[in-house]
């Protein structure tokens, strides 16, 4: 028992689990409790658990009367999944199973931070390279509590016959990406992944993440380059639609940071909303009290830590911050900057804190297809819609609860956009 436990708590359990005083062992911190999922799982209450839901295959995957594949899709336009809202079997890890089935695909190169222990994604790539396609990993061996995965699969990709990297010297590589490398007639021809999450077809039912699957020349430059530098042979530090961390990531949120203070200090309308996991940096959070003091507005979604104190007089007025806690583990990372048709989108795998923008090798893309835009928007002003169950910060540092118009009912974020996308299947 945690040593916080009310006597009365401890009382209840004691007697309905049947036990003395003697059984008892109070724990000074935090407790473990994931073993409770067992106990969720053998709990015959459907009225006191989540409804299932099956996730949609996004509109642009779905076979019509004839199937065609990921790439022909692709040659079309971007694609924008949202996880677990829509199916990561049916897009991510489709475009990784067809790469590895097609003969025209040359090369597959992607990142495995984490992955779950029967992955269909590893599968995948140890297909390709036995069908005599260049295949190069980057694992992570680091990975924080997936060490000893980790290391399994890259013994198990080696032996298949793939490069296995182990990433820079003194990074960790964070980035969540895939490079497909496809002949078509004369031409070569790339596909990336860029995602918020892992490759890891079981966390993708529970967290909530962003990935953008394109064949846009740009994007399949720049993540060929960064795998070039992943690889060991280069040092390029700047990119066309890519940020990229150590050097890049916290230069280009600042610098546009400060095009929207500019813009606010000259008497327009400028905006600038972050969805992160945690802030903690210095700079950013010292910049963002600036461009608040210059009159910018600023919506930060922040599920953990938060080291910005919102509406302090003279500091921090026209911040606001907010955490969305539900079903899902709000996981993604996206910023936007401005307003109108005009704002840019980022999304990618960094968090502002110094582990991500200093000690990683971190990557965001920036979003430039209408549709995909309008959807990262729609997720970022209903997260801050002031009818939005969440909680909010205030500038003592106290999170409080949203409880909105006591008179309208409120909007819960995940099953809004678990109605919205999936409709009835949910």
């Amino acid at each position: 028992m945690a040593a916080s436990i009310s006597d009365h708590v401890l009382d209840l359990l004691v007697r309905e689990l049947d036990m003395d005083s003697h059984d008892v062992l109070r724990v000074p911190g935090l407790l473990d409790l994931s073993a409770l999922w067992q106990v969720f799982g053998e709990c015959d209450r459907d009225d006191l658990k989540d409804r299932p839901f099956v996730p949609a295959t996004h509109p642009q995957l779905a076979d019509g009367e004839v199937p065609r594949s990921v790439f022909n899709r692709l040659r079309e336009s971007d694609i924008l999944v949202h996880h677990p809202y829509h199916s990561f079997s049916t897009s991510v890890q489709r475009f990784i199973e067809q790469a590895a089935a097609d003969p025209n695909v040359l090369a597959i190169k992607q990142t495995l931070y984490r992955t779950s222990g029967d992955s269909p994604i590893v599968d995948a790539l140890v297909d390709a390279a036995a069908a005599g396609k260049q295949v190069v990993v980057l694992v992570e061996v680091k990975a924080r509590f997936d060490e000893v995965a980790n290391i399994a699969w890259a013994r198990t990709l080696e032996r298949a016959g793939c490069h296995v990297v182990y990433g820079l010297v003194g990074l960790k590589t964070h980035c969540k990406t895939a490079l497909v490398v496809r002949q078509e007639g004369n031409q070569i021809r790339r596909y990336c992944h860029i995602g918020t999450g892992n490759y890891h077809p079981k966390t993708a039912r529970l967290y909530e993440d962003f990935g953008m699957l394109t064949a846009d020349p740009e994007v399949g430059a720049d993540v060929t380059d960064l795998f070039n530098v992943l690889t060991g042979y280069s040092r390029q530090t700047t990119f066309r639609r890519l940020l990229v961390a150590p050097h890049g990531v916290r230069k280009g949120l600042l610098e546009r940071l400060e095009e929207q203070a500019k813009i606010a200090r000259s008497g327009g309308e400028a905006l600038v909303q972050f969805k992160v996991n945690s802030l903690v940096d210095e700079e950013t959070t010292d910049a963002l009290y600036r461009a608040s003091q210059d009159g910018v507005k600023i919506d930060l979604i922040i599920r953990g830590m938060c080291a910005v104190r919102p509406g302090v007089p003279g500091l921090s007025e026209n911040i606001r911050v907010r955490s969305i806690v539900g079903r899902f583990l709000e996981h993604s990372r996206i910023f936007r900057f401005g307003v109108g048709d005009d704002a840019e989108y980022w999304m990618g795998s960094a968090d502002l804190m110094h582990r991500n923008l200093d000690r990683r090798v971190e990557a965001l893309v920036k979003v430039t297809m209408s549709s995909a835009r309008e959807e990262m928007r729609n997720v970022l002003e209903l997260s801050m819609a002031e009818g939005t169950e969440g909680w909010d910060l205030d500038g003592e540092g106290v999170w409080r609860r949203n409880v909105g118009d006591p008179g309208k009912p409120q909007v819960h974020l995940q099953e809004a956009l678990l109605r919205r996308v999936i409709g009835k299947k949910s």
